[in-house]
């Protein structure tokens, strides 16, 4: 006997793989689903494969997936129960969370006291702390005036690290060497903040070089039940954007991870925390250390590699948090076997980052026994210049480590999209690499290397036929 759906409808306030991953995961629960659009994905995948659409407006996404009077228009219009964010634009927004409750339609994600102490960099650092989760040297407050948070930095020691309070995704992250370059670096990293974010507040912390970024994939429910699902590796990454996650963390040893993963059980019970979401760390493995750096109270994007790992539908979990369902899972059928590793695919010149919108002229994904491809493009699309330039995730998993890499190589191969540039060569080069393949590389990886170096080679084709 099927169970009721825990929502009627759901709108989907997002676009692109995410989108489609959402209305897959809805359909499957046999909920409706209502895609909302700009006028320039009219021929997007998500709107083609929800139940209905509306148009929010203009391409800019300030016009249309930013505004919420136009999401809220189109909720209320087509009778929608619920809504989900997905990642970026509105997710980690609680005012936006806010006003859909006080329209009666629920937000898929934490609650908006969760998402204010959890989406303030400083704020969550104090929670941290108080649930004694280790921090970087540094101060739990927000500066606006550099003066002051030059006394902080002195305390810690340069180098030091400037971030937004609010916000993230790199924007206003700058690495401050000496005293004598504190004050200047300070008022350039505010003008980025402020303009991305509105808020000025930047926290001081200690520069740790050479260090791991591997994270917690937590889960908990109204009834004070969190459980982790274990951890993923996003060392691999450049500009402070993430290229490549995998799971487990290679080289971390299993105590620390357990250490890790408690942490993050304790800091999400802490804050009574209602949804899935990520508790992120730096990792100083030469020291046997971690320290908190913040928490993700919304769906990650690599949250696939988890979903692989241990075998769980994190979107469909979710969902059924937010009708206020108890966990489905407890932690002891939490069971995570062989190696995930996820490629992001962007559109976009692998050297210089530079977006590459356009015509895809063909597309032929990868497929076979343990591989999966998250993506929202098809022959003939045409890639928007006016977004995020994420167009695929190619997932696979293995029996081990090294069997996973070669599986990744495989799959690359096999992966043909024409017409537009990609960063495919890339992640090749990055998986071919022997920092890589030996796990022994850090979240500087890309700053180290030229991977692009004319005639140089790490090349492992021989062994591709061993898959």
């Amino acid at each position: 006997m099927n169970k009721k759906p825990p929502f009627k409808k759901v709108l989907i306030a997002n676009r692109g793989e995410i989108a489609v991953r959402i209305i897959r995961a809805c359909h499957e629960l046999g909920i409706r689903t209502v895609a909302v659009h700009s006028t320039a994905d009219e021929q997007a995948l998500h709107v083609k494969l929800a139940s209905e659409s509306v148009c929010i407006g203009p391409a800019l996404a300030k016009d249309s997936y930013l505004s919420i009077a136009a999401i809220m228009s189109a909720a209320v219009a087509t009778g929608a129960d619920a809504i989900h964010p997905g990642y970026g634009f509105l997710s980690e927004n609680p005012a936006f969370a806010e006003i859909c409750g006080s329209c009666g339609i629920t937000f898929i994600g934490p609650s908006v006291k969760n998402m204010r102490v959890m989406g303030d960099k400083a704020r969550a650092r104090r929670a941290a702390e108080k649930a004694g989760v280790p921090t970087i040297p540094g101060n739990s407050t927000g500066f606006l005036k550099a003066e002051d948070a030059l006394k902080v930095a002195r305390k810690a020691g340069f180098p030091v690290l400037l971030k937004a309070c609010a916000g993230g995704g790199g924007r206003g992250m700058k690495v401050v060497n000496s005293e004598d370059e504190f004050v200047t670096t300070f008022a350039t990293a505010q003008r980025e903040v402020e303009a991305a974010f509105g808020d000025g507040n930047l926290l001081v912390e200690k520069y740790l070089p050479e260090v791991r970024h591997v994270e917690v994939q937590v889960a908990g429910d109204r009834m004070k039940n969190v459980i982790h699902l274990g951890v993923r590796d996003c060392s691999i990454q450049r500009r402070y954007q993430k290229l490549i996650e995998e799971a487990l963390s290679p080289g971390l040893p299993a105590k620390l991870q357990d250490k890790m993963q408690q942490a993050a059980v304790e800091l999400a019970r802490s804050v009574n925390y209602t949804s899935v979401g990520t508790v992120e760390f730096l990792v100083d493995l030469s020291a046997g250390k971690f320290y908190f750096i913040e928490m993700n109270t919304r769906l990650q994007v690599e949250h696939p590699v988890t979903e692989m790992l241990t075998d769980t539908d994190l979107v469909t979990e979710q969902i059924r948090l937010a009708a206020g369902q108890e966990l489905s899972l407890q932690q002891r059928d939490i069971e995570m076997k062989g190696h995930v590793i996820e490629a992001r695919i962007n559109a976009e010149n692998p050297q210089t980052m530079i977006p590459s919108p356009g015509l895809v002229e063909s597309y032929h994904p990868p497929g076979g026994h343990g591989v999966r491809v998250d993506s929202a493009i098809y022959s003939g699309y045409t890639v928007q210049p006016y977004y995020d330039s994420l167009i695929a995730k190619l997932i696979v998993k293995g029996r081990d480590r090294e069997t996973c890499i070669k599986k990744m190589l495989v799959a690359l191969d096999e992966y043909i999209i024409t017409g537009i540039e990609t960063n495919i060569d890339m992640h090749r080069k990055i998986l071919n690499h022997p920092d890589f393949r030996n796990g022994t590389f850090h979240t500087k990886f890309m700053d180290n290397v030229n991977l692009f170096e004319e005639d140089k080679q790490w090349s492992v084709t021989e062994e591709r036929s061993a898959v």
